[in-house]
């Protein structure tokens, strides 16, 4: 066994060095790492990532398969293994689709600039006036993750992004008040949706059925969530699992801002410059800070 691995790290060293051309291939180097970056950027925090992995596994034993002549795991791998690329693109087609349509363009492909400012405001305006009357709400800004799949339920609105049609559809005694509003491309797409619930059980308290629910569709996906308390009247964040609690109108703007413009992938890094003191970031592990 080790006399083979050591005639197959002999025949690959003797085929680079007789291909290698410096040039070349460190332009080729460069282009592939490239494309590996860019690709890596575009599924960060969604579902492919995951299958990614796993895909960098089977490859793995695969190798070690063809390289310690296990017949029967290398014969099933590699029938595998050749239709992996059409699985994949049949399984995330609405996901590729969304990606690459995304690709230098702002987090609302379909809107300008300036709208998708308006776009945030109308949220950031909705969620203090909410949080002022005391009235929950949940509001989800689906990314490059399709939310099809995790979102149950809720009621097709298709309408404009403004306060006043925020604050009609969480105002209590409203048929939709309990569920999350979902926007898709600059816009509200539905209603009354039901999210996952995230299964810790090591969150500190005062983290209620809606905290939990914006907890569990950011684990899930890359979607980020505005949520409003009606005990606390506190206006939070979620994304990648993690939610940042406290937040007042500016720093709400300031936080959807960067987030949605790609300066901040996640909450780790803090609250926003205005009154950082008086945010709590939380993570999925429990520890406030």
């Amino acid at each position: 066994m080790i006399a083979a691995l050591w005639q197959f790290l002999g025949s690959l060293s003797d085929f680079f060095w007789s291909n290698f051309d410096p040039w070349r291939d460190t332009v080729d180097i460069l282009l592939v790492t490239a494309g590996i970056y860019w690709l890596l950027l575009l599924i960060r925090g969604t579902r492919a990532v995951q299958i990614l992995v796993g895909l960098v596994v089977l490859i793995g034993l695969s190798l070690a398969s063809e390289l310690f002549q296990f017949a029967a795991v290398g014969l099933i791998l590699e029938n595998f293994l050749s239709s992996a690329v059409l699985i994949i693109i049949v399984l995330f087609q609405h996901d590729i689709r969304r990606a690459l349509a995304r690709v230098g363009r702002g987090f609302f492909p379909s809107v300008s600039a300036q709208q998708e400012s308006q776009i945030l405001e109308e949220i950031v305006r909705g969620a203090q006036t909410l949080a002022s009357r005391r009235i929950g709400a949940l509001i989800v800004l689906e990314r490059e993750t399709a939310l099809t799949d995790q979102v149950e339920g809720g009621t097709v609105v298709d309408a404009d992004v403004s306060k006043e049609i925020l604050l009609a559809l969480f105002t209590p005694g409203s048929p939709l008040h309990d569920g999350a509003v979902v926007l898709t491309d600059g816009r509200i797409a539905s209603a009354g949706g039901i999210l996952p619930l995230t299964i810790r059980t090591d969150l500190p308290e005062g983290i209620g059925t809606r905290h939990r629910a914006a907890i569990g569709i950011t684990e899930e996906t890359d979607a980020v969530v505005v949520v409003v308390s009606e005990e606390t009247a506190q206006i939070s964040v979620a994304l990648g699992g993690e939610i940042m609690r406290g937040l007042d109108a500016p720093q709400l703007r300031d936080l959807l801002r960067e987030i949605l413009s790609g300066e901040r992938r996640d909450l780790k890094a803090g609250a926003p410059e205005r009154a950082a003191s008086d945010v709590t970031p939380l993570d999925v592990s429990g520890t406030v800070g």
